[in-house]
């Protein structure tokens, strides 16, 4: 089983903020996946379906970013998941906007969300890396992840989450290959 999880923080008011963008990953793989709704609680949302005969549950924390890792934790040994079967959607500043890295293990970046996972996962799992661009100077990185993105923005992104959904399955088993299949979408 996969567990594939979108970071974000809960509240109308983060919709289609850079720092969501993994819950807007996530609601993107539920429609076209057709996933249906597992468990919900305070901390977590989790659906259960299958991208290409691979079970999986797709997860979105609830409990803010920089509490991330402890509802994942909760998943993860409750479902006994591999980590080599773990993949974390999140903004990523150090990638221009709408770039698409995937990478295991590996530093944090600062990101709260990384911070927290790695504290009590470990930091052997994969990251699905959606790029932001950089606000230009490290004080501003809080202010600029919590604004929302402009409309060509919103058009960049959508575009390329979309073609990700689309090819999601070679994620699950060839990761070269998803990659070279995203680098040649325009």
């Amino acid at each position: 089983m996969f567990l594939i999880c979108g970071l974000g923080n809960p509240g109308k008011e983060y919709i289609n903020t850079r720092h969501n963008i993994g819950f807007k990953l996530i609601d993107k793989l539920l429609s076209y996946y057709n996933f249906t709704p597992f468990k919900k609680d305070k901390k977590k949302e989790i659906f259960k379906g299958d991208i290409d005969n691979n079970s999986c549950l797709l997860m979105k924390p609830l409990n803010f970013m920089n509490l991330s890792g402890q509802p994942i934790r909760e998943v993860i040994n409750f479902y006994k998941i591999e980590k080599s079967k773990i993949f974390v959607i999140h903004d990523d500043l150090d990638l221009e906007l709408g770039k698409v890295k995937v990478k295991l293990g590996g530093g944090n970046g600062g990101h709260n969300g990384l911070v927290s996972i790695d504290e009590l996962v470990g930091n052997d799992y994969y990251r699905i890396r959606v790029g932001i661009d950089h606000p230009g100077a490290r004080y501003l990185v809080s202010n600029y992840v919590l604004n929302k993105f402009s409309e060509a923005e919103m058009a960049i992104i959508n575009n390329k989450l979309d073609n990700v959904t689309k090819n999601f399955e070679m994620l699950l088993s060839d990761i070269g290959l998803f990659l070279t299949k995203l680098a040649e979408i325009k």
